[in-house]
């Protein structure tokens, strides 16, 4: 197997600067503080080497499933320490769970992301909204999966589709069965060798079934599926699995939080429609409240809006900037820390 094999690309490669001993590698799985890394050779651990973890400044420093590093081998390449993480292309990343405001690093360097939701119990398209801000904020194309089209009717299907759209979500939409085997072939047709996938979406809606199906072969447990369809979580951690065709695909536990943190671009470019109302407005500051010339209230009025979809903008652009303002508070206060702990660390010498 060849580093373009993996998915490393002339773009990667450039960004490299791994030093004399070092070579590249990239992360294919990531579990409490333990690595594992790929190259030519094969998978085997890794750990981070003590200035790495001294220089790294946060949380997003440290290497997730997809990163390509710099690695350097021991012991007849048994084992490997993590000196430096290569520039991301590409990401996935979202608050903390919890109180805690902070970044968490899920994945790196993927070309496309599956959306995966299930037709019989888990279709929301709030949270639809929710994924698709974190994956075009981290420059990742999109795709929805639907899956357990069997246990719902064609005219409850088309109204999900009509749902989806009145929301001014225009990704591609792929119909899934297990059952059936629908859409199984049209999702095959869009993983190319070389490139990164992965799936996102809760537990139980049939992720793991599905890399079955591309891996063309049972490799990954599979839960039992519950009386009401729902599948139980099976995915125990972050791990990169090379599929049938070549394709390479990242598969992840179910997200339970999936708060919002400094979405910058990913906002706009999932809600386009409501930014290009808003460039119409009479005033370049309309609040969209009471202002004269308000391009948006109106095509609310006109129904040409959906008055949810723009309440769940508003609803995620406030939490955006208040975890954003809460965020840079505590870099403030961590850097100030910091300073505090050197000025003692002088005195004492």
């Amino acid at each position: 197997m060849e580093l373009t094999d993996l998915g490393l690309d002339s773009g990667l490669a450039e960004q490299a600067a791994c030093e004399s001993g070092q070579r590249l590698a990239r992360v294919t799985a990531v579990d409490r503080g333990r690595y594992v890394v790929r190259d030519e050779q094969g998978e085997v651990p890794a750990e981070l080497t003590g200035k790495f973890l001294h220089t790294a400044a946060s949380s997003v420093d440290m290497p997730c499933v997809g990163d390509w590093v710099c690695a350097e081998y021991h012991d007849a390449a048994s084992h490997a320490s993590i000196h430096d993480v290569v520039p991301r292309r590409s990401f996935l990343r979202r608050k903390s769970p919890g109180k805690n405001i902070d970044f968490q690093m899920i994945a790196a360097n993927i070309d496309v992301a599956f959306i995966v939701q299930s037709c019989h119990f888990d279709f929301n398209v709030r949270r639809l909204e929710r994924y698709l801000v974190m994956v075009n904020e981290g420059h990742i194309e999109p795709v929805l999966l639907l899956t357990k089209t069997d246990l719902v009717s064609a005219e409850e299907l088309e109204r999900m589709f009509g749902h989806i759209r009145a929301a001014g979500i225009s990704a591609r939409i792929i119909t899934l069965s297990s059952m059936t085997g629908e859409g199984v072939d049209e999702v095959k047709s869009l993983v190319v060798p070389g490139k990164t996938y992965c799936m996102l979406g809760s537990s139980g809606v049939g992720k793991t079934t599905l890399i079955n199906h591309l891996l063309g072969k049972d490799a990954l447990e599979t839960g039992v599926v519950s009386g009401t369809g729902e599948g139980r979580h099976t995915t125990t951690r972050r791990h990169l699995v090379t599929l049938d065709n070549g394709g390479l695909l990242i598969d992840m536990p179910g997200m339970r939080e999936l708060g919002i943190l400094t979405t910058g671009e990913g906002l706009d470019d999932s809600f386009a429609d409501i930014k290009a109302l808003a460039g119409r407005c009479r005033f370049a500051d309309c609040s969209h409240n009471n202002e004269p010339g308000c391009a948006i209230r109106k095509a609310i009025e006109r129904g040409e809006l959906n008055p949810e979809h723009y309440q769940s903008y508003l609803k995620l652009k406030a939490e955006s900037d208040f975890n954003e303002m809460s965020y840079v508070d505590k870099r403030k206060k961590d850097k100030a820390f910091g300073k505090m702990v050197k000025t003692v660390l002088k005195k004492r010498k």
